[in-house]
Order: C-alpha cells, then sequence, then structure tokens
C-alpha cells in the first residue's frame, strides 16, 4: 500500500474511522474488496505463476517495488535528504536483512498454547502486517508458532485463531497510532524508515540468478516492470 501512495490514508480513516463513516467506509470498502479477490482469486493465478515461471514473477514483482520507491520518497515531503534520513533508512534496511537471515535459519516448532501467550504473540504478529517490509512468519518462528499457526490456518482451529485475532486487533491498534504519531512528527524520516524495510523484504522474494535465456527474461521483465512502477507513479 506504501508503493501505491495509500498507506498513510489508510492509516488516518481506520484510526479515525467514527469522525466520517460515511467518507472512510467509502475509502475503506474498495480496498477490502481488492484484497479479498486478490488473496481468493488473484491469489491463486499469482500461485499457478509463481509455480511455473517462479524467476520471472520474482524479477517482475521486485521491479515492481523498485519503480514505485519514487512515489515513497515523494510522500516523504522533504525538501532535502539529509544524513539522518539515510541513517533511518539504513538502520531499518539492516533491521530487515536480519529478519530475512532469521527466516531462513529458523525452523522453530514449541508447542506453546496458552492464551495469554498467543494473545502475545498477536499482538507481536501485527507489526508484520501494520509496518511494510516486517515479515510476520519470522516474529512466528521467533515465538515458536509458525508451524502450528500455518497448521491453525489450513485446520480453522480457532482455539488457536480467536486469541491470535485478539491479539492482532490489540497490536494492530497499538502499531497504527504509533505509525500515526510518527506521521505527525517526523513524517519524511518514518517514510524513509519504511523504504528501508521495503528495500530489505526484496530480499526474501529474491529467487536468485541463472546464467541462461531464464535469467536473461528475468532481468527484462525486471526492466519492464521497473518502467511500469515509476509510470503509476506518476498517475
Amino acid at each position: 500500500m506504501c508503493c501505491f501512495g495509500l498507506y498513510e490514508k489508510i492509516i488516518d480513516s481506520i484510526l479515525h474511522f467514527f469522525k466520517d463513516v460515511k467518507n472512510n467506509l467509502k475509502f475503506i470498502m474498495p480496498i477490502g474488496i481488492g484484497v479479498f479477490i486478490g488473496v481468493f482469486l488473484v491469489g491463486n493465478l499469482l500461485k499457478i505463476a509463481f509455480d511455473k515461471f517462479y524467476m520471472q514473477v520474482s524479477f517482475a514483482v521486485i521491479g515492481l517495488i523498485l519503480g514505485s520507491l519514487k512515489l515513497v520518497i515523494k510522500q516523504a515531503h522533504t525538501p532535502k535528504i539529509t544524513f539522518t534520513h539515510i541513517i533511518c533508512l539504513l538502520l531499518t534496511f539492516s533491521f530487515s536483512l536480519y529478519l530475512v537471515a532469521l527466516e531462513s535459519s529458523l525452523d522453530v516448532t514449541t508447542n506453546i498454547n496458552s492464551n495469554s501467550y498467543l494473545i502475545l504473540a498477536g499482538c507481536l504478529m501485527s507489526a508484520g502486517i501494520v509496518i511494510p517490509g516486517v515479515s510476520k512468519s519470522v516474529i512466528l518462528m521467533l515465538l515458536g508458532l509458525y508451524q502450528i499457526y500455518l497448521s491453525a490456518i489450513s485446520s480453522l482451529n480457532l482455539s488457536f485463531l480467536l486469541p491470535i485475532g485478539i491479539g492482532l486487533l490489540i497490536g494492530g491498534t497499538l502499531f497504527l497510532c504509533l505509525i500515526n504519531f510518527l506521521f505527525k512528527f517526523v513524517k519524511s524520516y518514518t517514510y524513509f524508515g519504511i523504504i528501508g524495510f521495503i528495500l530489505g523484504s526484496i530480499f526474501v522474494i529474491y529467487p536468485g540468478f541463472s546464467f541462461d535465456i531464464q535469467g536473461v527474461i528475468s532481468i527484462i521483465v525486471l526492466v519492464v516492470c521497473f518502467i511500469i512502477g515509476l509510470k503509476l507513479s506518476k498517475v
């Protein structure tokens, strides 16, 4: 959402939903419908595309992300990029890379089922939903709940998912308030921090590279999608 210029407006609409229910609902509802369609319809098409053309689709997504970053920088509304902006970007980029490294090395399956722990896990997991580039799967792995979470989703285990959902609601509200606070007082630095997270998340998507026809096609796809991302940033 950040790459489409909607992130800040979505946060504001959710936090101040009851101040202008009609307009906020008018704004949020199409996005919600789009997410629903994306998850249940487009998601299946993407799964097929990833299965058959994994490298090309991955490079396409990376190209779109890189091309759209220009819009995120615009949203920072800063007349000049300072050393502090770069530090914010590097800190979040480094942290994101650390999370990527953890994701590839962790395989924790501890069976922890107390409701209080699951609510806490949901709170922490919400950071991976609210903050672009932060991986919720890494957070679940660190808490020893990743495999159990996947199993609960597939079997609709409500005794596990309900406390997680409560935690997500609580944590999501807290993180939304924090992001909203940062936008009010240190907006440009917050956006550069988000850019760092987004750049770091590219390494989650990166599929590797092969010096053959598949690799050449992937680079061409990346360049084309990068240009498309730049064009979309101007809309």
